[in-house]
């Protein structure tokens, strides 16, 4: 990228906000917008309101104002920015990812904050938490939503204290889980469109949560804990009462209902430890990503599974899953275990891909709270912070979106720009404006290039069959559309200009 790229970077911002203009209502509030995301991709060490207003020459209440007190819609912002990415970045193998992040904070005043699991300080601590969802193709990605979890007993309940930080009447409690299948409807309804929905344990054992998409037809990989049950054996069910139970002693059975001489469920853990046709199964290694020490290699197993429903009777009328569990090659004790929807014919190899895609997410978070404060907000009502989250989902979409342009565009000039698809060196101390004309970028760069995106497919290291015999196996899910996931399956460069 040369100087003449940089210089472009300032109109194609002004540019890319003009699609939210119908947003305010006037003139004056349109170039708050400006201001504050330009001071989000500026070179300020701190991305909070007052240095945003300092370095722009105004008051810092004016940018508090916009915040907190200026009539603009949120929803309809939020709402242009799901369509741009349906419209601009549809692809058949995007990948949504659902999960949470948190933010420290001190004292009691800031809404939604209480002592919670804080990811950021790797404890229980004094915090804020936010679910997100985030979109990644092979090239692309980027925060679609992001909305604050509101503690129930600390905040919900106690409303006196909601009003005195700002937050709605009708604002009430909801899990995570719930905020998630949200978002989730929110996108989907303004045209974004996922190939496979991944996300971590927290989401993955609540068996609620995946019928949900089980029900809207979505496929999903979800990383589920040790003691997730399932059932081995599609068990037998009931559906009316036989001749010889025509006059039962005592209560009548509820129809349907399991047959009484069925398999209980198991954990995962000891499905892997005790299942004769999971334990007869080699371990068959797949290389998923290379990883700061070197390529991640984990060995895997599948076996086609069945999960209650909130009736104890199979899901689905008792179509069956996939139960993958794979460890890691260097390190052996550790395992993790997945469960998937995804049609019969669906690979290990493709379900890996999308189980361990997460890598993704983590990376936004890192790359929003380092280049674009995301976590150096100092509001304290609830809708400055919901819309400062709004806010740096559309400074990322425009960052996203430049660097992929440009580095398209320098690629096809033989500019000597990467390929989409290049594996940056994590060793080589390479800084985000590497290359660049030395002189003040107008915008600085949004993430650092030293982190490591998948370059490759997780594809299968044994010679021979790829994954284990399905031979046996009862069809799964043949009513569902089956994504194919060709060779390449890197989630975009960094985000880097």
């Amino acid at each position: 990228m040369d100087a003449t790229t940089i210089l472009q970077i300032k109109p194609a911002l002004t540019r890319f906000l003009h699609q939210f203009d119908d947003c305010f209502a006037g003139s004056q509030t349109r170039g708050h917008l400006a201001t504050y995301v330009q001071g989000q991709l500026g070179p300020l060490p701190r991305k909070s309101v007052e240095p945003i207003a300092t370095a722009a020459g105004m008051p810092p209440r004016t940018l508090q104002e916009f915040l907190s007190l200026s009539r603009w819609d949120e929803a309809m912002m939020r709402d242009r920015l799901h369509q741009r990415i349906a419209r601009r970045h549809h692809h058949h193998q995007a990948v949504g990812i659902i999960d949470e992040t948190s933010y420290l904070k001190k004292g009691n005043k800031t809404a939604c904050v209480q002592r919670q699991y804080c990811g950021a300080a790797g404890k229980i601590d004094n915090c804020v938490v936010s679910v997100h969802l985030a979109y990644a193709t092979p090239d692309f990605h980027t925060l679609l939503d992001g909305e604050l979890y509101l503690p129930q007993q600390t905040w919900h309940d106690d409303r006196a204290r909601c009003a005195q930080a700002a937050i709605p009447e009708d604002l009430a409690y909801r899990t995570k889980h719930q905020i998630a299948l949200a978002q989730y409807r929110r996108a989907v309804g303004n045209g974004v469109r996922f190939a496979w929905m991944t996300f971590d344990e927290f989401y993955g054992r609540n068996t609620g949560f995946l019928r949900e998409f089980d029900t809207m037809g979505q496929n999903y990989v979800a990383e589920v804990p040790v003691d997730f049950h399932v059932w081995t054996r599609c068990p037998q069910v009931l559906h009316r009462r036989h001749g010889r139970e025509l006059n039962p002693p005592g209560r009548p059975g509820k129809y349907p209902r399991l047959k009484v001489k069925n398999n209980p469920t198991a954990s995962v853990e000891q499905v892997l430890g005790h299942s004769p046709r999971l334990r007869e199964q080699p371990w068959i290694r797949y290389h998923v990503k290379d990883g700061s020490k070197g390529p991640m290699v984990w060995e895997a197993k599948h076996l086609p599974v069945y999960l209650k429903d909130e009736h104890g009777l199979p899901t689905c009328g008792g179509r069956p899953f996939h139960l993958i569990v794979a460890r890691n090659v260097l390190a052996p004790g550790e395992v993790k275990y997945f469960i998937s929807n995804a049609p019969e014919a669906t690979s290990v190899a493709t379900m890996l891909r999308v189980a361990f895609s997460r890598w993704s997410i983590e990376r936004l978070f890192e790359d929003s709270k380092m280049e674009l404060g995301l976590d150096h907000f100092e509001a304290r009502k609830f809708n400055a912070i919901s819309r400062h989250l709004l806010l740096s989902c559309v400074s990322h979409l425009f960052l996203a979106e430049f660097r992929q342009e440009h580095a398209t565009t320098d690629h096809s000039r033989g500019g000597g720009g990467k390929d989409a698809d290049a594996q940056p060196d994590r060793h080589r101390p390479e800084h985000p404006g590497h290359g660049l004309v030395r002189r003040r970028p107008l915008l600085p760069s949004a993430c650092p290039d030293h982190q490591c995106p998948i370059d490759r497919n997780a594809t299968a290291q044994r010679q021979g069959r790829q994954e284990p015999s399905q031979a046996n196996h009862p069809p799964i899910t043949r009513d569902r559309h089956h994504p194919q996931i060709p060779a390449t399956m890197s989630v975009g460069e960094n985000v880097a200009l």
